[in-house]
């Protein structure tokens, strides 16, 4: 079985810095992945990945020290069930509003009788069915992450931590902004207090917190507060950034 690292460091508290990988390009996968990052999110949420893209990257990942985590479009257990059988351990379950939600989604990644996981015997996540006892032990180093995103979340934030079998829970500030009433604007006061103040009570209820962005005032600030698994910026992002700096510097030849 392949030890879940990433899980095993922010269930002790231990700093883990990541990267959001949204491009579908599995050799910039590959090269993220000797960039030094503890983790990276697959995403597929936000972007085209389909499983079959989830799969290549996470084989573009191995031997790469780099944990993989996936987001999964919506909080849909046949999605889930395809996404483990390609061999994701770590998972990051987006728009997580309800202590429903949060059991429907600690039941897909577990199997019967604590689950509905489907049982499927030559998958690429028992490595094929070669991995002695797989199915009485996979649960333990699966990790699952609920995004809680919305004012109505953030009201049932100790709720959704206590349910068995959330490992961790994680701060979506865009969509946490909108819900706000200020979509388009997570740096806003009223948004930045509701977020910090979401850390410490996720830390209060004894489960690592997480987030995302590019603002390293906002990072500093969240990781102060207790922000146990950290990413600071979108390959994408990165991308744009450096292609229009470079840009920029060089528009003074066409003065």
């Amino acid at each position: 079985m392949r030890k879940n690292t990433f899980k095993q460091a922010i269930t002790e508290g231990r700093q883990q810095i990541g990267i959001w990988h949204m491009t579908r390009d599995t050799q910039l996968t590959e090269m993220l992945g000797g960039c030094g990052f503890d983790w990276l999110l697959i995403d597929c949420e936000h972007t085209p990945n389909s499983e079959a893209d989830v799969l290549a990257k996470l084989q573009a990942l191995n031997g790469s020290p780099t944990t993989p985590a996936v987001r999964p479009t919506c909080l849909d257990v046949a999605e889930i069930k395809r996404l483990l059988d390609v061999g994701a351990q770590t998972f990051v379950v987006p728009y997580v509003q309800t202590v429903e939600e949060a059991k429907l989604a600690a039941a897909a990644v577990d199997y019967p009788p604590n689950g509905i996981r489907g049982v499927a015997g030559g998958s690429r996540s028992s490595r094929y069915g070669t991995i002695p006892g797989y199915f009485e032990t996979a649960r333990d180093e699966i990790c699952l992450i609920v995004q809680v995103e919305t004012v109505a979340a953030i009201e049932r934030l100790e709720e959704i931590a206590a349910v068995p079998g959330i490992d961790g829970l994680f701060i979506g500030p865009s969509d946490l902004a909108a819900s706000m009433g200020h979509p388009g604007n997570p740096g806003h006061p009223d948004v930045l207090d509701a977020i910090l103040s979401a850390m410490r009570r996720i830390r209060a209820a004894g489960k690592p917190a997480g987030f995302l962005s590019a603002n390293q005032e906002m990072l500093d600030q969240v990781v102060d507060a207790g922000c146990v698994f950290t990413a600071i910026d979108i390959d994408l992002g990165l991308l744009q950034r450096s292609a229009m700096q470079r840009l920029e510097v060089c528009k003074r030849w066409k003065d």
